[in-house]
């Protein structure tokens, strides 16, 4: 053996110093890497052809290897970490000689572009990078970070480390909103920290907290690094979970885990929500903690006030707490009562088909012990029981068309049981109060009259649904009945409109907060998959960037406003009509409710377009656009070079020989740990876009292929890939915040501010290890 190593080791080795010295090179790192795998490739190849790299392989005809396959040993967890006393063969690193391993390498590669660059299953889901990078760098451009920092420096500053705070809240919520580390670190650079420094604040602290507020775009959805990992890691969990079931005698893993091996995009957005928040709140705390035992380092800064009217406690309480919590018990406690909840009196047309078992119980015996070693016998005897049910039965009841007479009975049932009034009617009645609450306490001093017409068409349109809108009014109908009702409430929304407009923080806040619940909660709550969210995302992204250069430039927004409008307008006509106009009988009222959709469809494309001018005549357009092609070029770029550094691995048999000794490890748990290990200390010089494609790939089979929840182990991965912008040598914050800090910081400054958050990223690992319900619960919640 060469130097006393293995063979594989050496090309490892190989590969790992031709990728660090490319990469070190100064060449762009998507070219890099694939500059990397063709040289290493070449420089393997040159070793085996001269015999300097020698594989010493177990010897497959021996003895001692015949007797473990024997004793019932599989020959997949045979390897040289477990068994090492196996007598062993010496053979070449390139079994088949390099030239065959090229071909492969070549016919890989074109295959391999084509199902995850240009054609595959993922590529739809990938698209919502473009989307998210685009919504993005337009809100970056747009300046929201801007007002965002001074208001809530004005809210947080009286606090001890207010300013720190402050920049914790901010990055949290353009984590939200755009999820560009790079453009979130230097505009918080540029912004807040002369401002810290102006107020005595530590420049550790201040960088620190800016450079790991910058990355939580990592890791709160809509994030960039989920989008990408998750597109991996389904494909990784599903395969391993189909070979593991296949070795334990199993047909496939539906019938071995008794539900679909499936994770997605939008469920790890889901499980990636509160251990984001969690991340933020502890880098608050920290700033909160050291201003309190640091005060001089950390001072309270008062920077004015962000309501221009002065409020008293006992109003602010009245209408920020008691009104609000009032408003939304009440509605929790009708709808326990059972005074409001669904009017839906829709009956499909075929009865429902018979539940089958819990389990598929109809295994072989090898599958059938597997399955009770992984579910429980008492799992196993319920199935066993349901499945008896079921066959006394006759077998699984079928779906079956039914009956007029069934048909109308099941419509009565319905009509019977109906509230009186509907869900989506209250919770749209309940946020317009909230708008009346809110607008009250913003602006205690001004003419209470259109609020009180605002909550008087509340209350009656509540009695107009409860006495004469029954669950079998058509909408136009329904409409009808409740114009006078909606026109007191949108006199009531126009007045308070323009009191919750002088209020600083609800006019810098309330734009991009819709934009992130209308994108988060479409993905959260599965209305749909992340690609459509992200383009609805850049979309609102390009209005609002519109509105607010319209606004800088002293010229009106109606027409923004307007195209807003028209989107609101669209959902609800068509969340209430029947818009098909392609079926043989159209209503009236459905044809007209169409043409009302089609309309504000058509002005709401004119808005974006519109928006798109705007932006394109003041010189934003060109820039963000570029920008964006730049980001989304250089993602896939790396993806095609990190594919074909991953097939060189293959190729001399190292993703094998890692994947073996990883599987060598009893404890599933003590490997993930080893895997964490070594990508944190790999976030020091690689970026996550090279981990992700180029590490996970290797080690994803064996960390997906056991019992640990994929949920949990990607969010686990995201987080800690999220340290490497924060560990140097090449933490890309670290970079960004260089570039962009004062004279009087150093790099020493930086290097020290962000030690302490590296230590809270490892905090918020272990407490995730700990608490792993922290990232299941919401999926688990929405999935219900």
């Amino acid at each position: 053996m060469f130097l006393g190593l293995d063979g594989v080791e050496i090309g490892l080795i190989i590969v790992f110093l031709c990728l660090f010295a490319g990469i070190l090179s100064g060449f762009p790192v998507a070219f890099a890497i694939g500059g990397s795998a063709v040289i290493s490739f070449g420089i393997i190849a040159a070793l085996d052809s001269g015999g300097l790299l020698i594989h010493q392989a177990i010897d497959t005809n021996a003895p001692e290897y015949a007797a473990l396959i024997a004793e019932g040993i599989k020959q997949e967890t045979i390897s040289v970490f477990r068994y090492p006393d196996l007598p062993r063969i010496a053979e070449p690193v390139f079994k088949s000689g390099w030239e065959s391993a090229l071909d492969r390498n070549v016919s890989f590669i074109v295959n391999r572009m084509n199902e995850r660059v240009l054609a595959g299953a993922s590529i739809e889901t990938l698209l919502a990078v473009l989307m998210f990078v685009l919504m993005g760098i337009t809100l970056e451009r747009s300046k929201i970070a801007n007002d965002l920092l001074t208001t809530m420096a004005r809210v947080f500053g009286p606090l001890p480390g207010g300013l720190a705070v402050s920049v914790v809240v901010v990055g949290a919520f353009l984590a939200a909103s755009t999820g560009i580390v790079g453009a979130t670190v230097v505009t918080m650079g540029l912004l807040s920290l002369p401002t810290m420094l102006r107020n005595n604040y530590s420049p550790e602290l201040a960088t620190g907290v800016i450079a790991a507020s910058g990355t939580l775009g990592q890791i709160i959805p809509p994030s960039i690094v989920i989008v990408l990992l998750g597109t991996l890691a389904g494909d990784l969990y599903s395969a391993a979970q189909e070979a593991r079931a296949q070795e334990v005698g199993c047909s496939d893993a539906l019938t071995y885990l008794g539900e679909p091996a499936v994770v997605s995009v939008g469920t790890l957005f889901q499980a990636a929500l509160l251990p984001g928040i969690l991340l933020a709140v502890l880098y608050g705390l920290y700033a909160f903690g050291y201003a309190l035992v640091n005060p001089s380092k950390a001072p309270a800064v008062e920077m004015g006030s962000a309501n221009g009217e002065p409020i008293r406690k006992s109003e602010a309480l009245t209408w920020f707490l008691f009104a609000p919590i009032g408003l939304i018990a009440g509605l929790f406690l009708l709808l326990n009562v059972g005074v409001i909840g669904s009017q839906n009196v829709g009956v499909d047309s075929f009865s429902d088909a018979g539940e089958t078992a819990s389990l598929r119980t109809n295994v072989s015996d090898s599958c059938q012990e597997a399955m009770i070693d992984l579910h429980g016998i008492e799992a196993w005897e319920a199935a066993l029981a349901e499945q008896k049910v079921i066959d006394d039965a006759g077998g699984v009841q079928k779906s079956v068309k039914l009956t007029p007479e069934e048909l109308e009975t099941a419509v009565l049932a319905k009509i019977d049981a109906a509230a009186p009034i509907g869900t989506g009617l209250a919770v749209g009645f309940l946020l317009m109060a909230l708008v009346f609450t809110t607008a009250r306490g913003v602006s205690p001093s001004s003419n209470p009259v259109p609020i009180l017409v605002g909550f008087g068409g509340i209350v009656l349109g509540l009695l107009i649904d409860t006495l004469l809108v029954s669950p079998v009014t058509s909408p136009g109908n329904t409409f009808l009945l409740m114009i006078i009702p909606l026109v007191m409430i949108g006199y009531g929304v126009k007045h308070a409109s323009v009191a919750l407009g002088r209020n600083e923080l609800l006019r810098v806040v309330f734009p991009p907060l819709v934009l992130i619940v209308a994108v988060l909660g479409s993905i959260l709550g599965g209305i749909t998959n992340p690609t459509p969210a992200a383009a609805l995302g850049a979309g609102g992204a390009i209005m609002l960037a519109a509105y607010r250069k319209l606004q800088d430039n002293n010229q009106s927004g109606r027409i923004i406003l307007m195209a807003t409008f028209a989107v609101i307008i669209m959902i609800l006509v068509g969340v209430n009509f029947d818009l098909r106009v392609n079926i043989d009988s159209v209503s009236f009222e459905n044809m007209m409710a169409f043409l009302v959709a089609k309309a504000a469809y058509l002005f709401a494309m004119f808005g974006i377009l519109f928006g798109c001018w705007v932006l394109f005549s003041n010189g934003v357009l060109s820039p963000v656009v570029r920008e964006t092609a730049k980001v989304t070029s250089m993602v896939f770029t790396i993806l095609i070079g990190s594919q074909l550094l991953n097939l060189v691995v293959i190729s001399f048999g190292g993703e094998h020989y890692i994947q073996q000794f990883l599987r060598s490890f009893d404890s599933e748990f003590r490997v993930f740990i080893i895997v964490m290990l070594v990508l944190f200390v790999l976030g020091f010089v690689l970026d996550f876009l090279e981990i992700i494609y180029i590490v996970i790939p290797i080690v994803g089979p064996v960390i997906y292929g056991g019992t640990m929840d994929p949920k949990w182990v990607t969010i686990m991965i995201a987080v800690n890939l999220q340290t490497s912008f924060l560990t140097p040598p090449f933490g890309f914050a670290l970079f960004y915040l260089r570039g962009v800090a004062p004279k009087e910081v150093t790099t020493g400054h930086i290097y020290r501010g962000i030690i302490p958050f590296v230590g809270i990223q490892v905090v918020g690992l272990v407490l995730l290890w700990m608490f792993p319900a922290v990232v299941t619960i919401v999926p688990n919640l929405i999935g219900r």
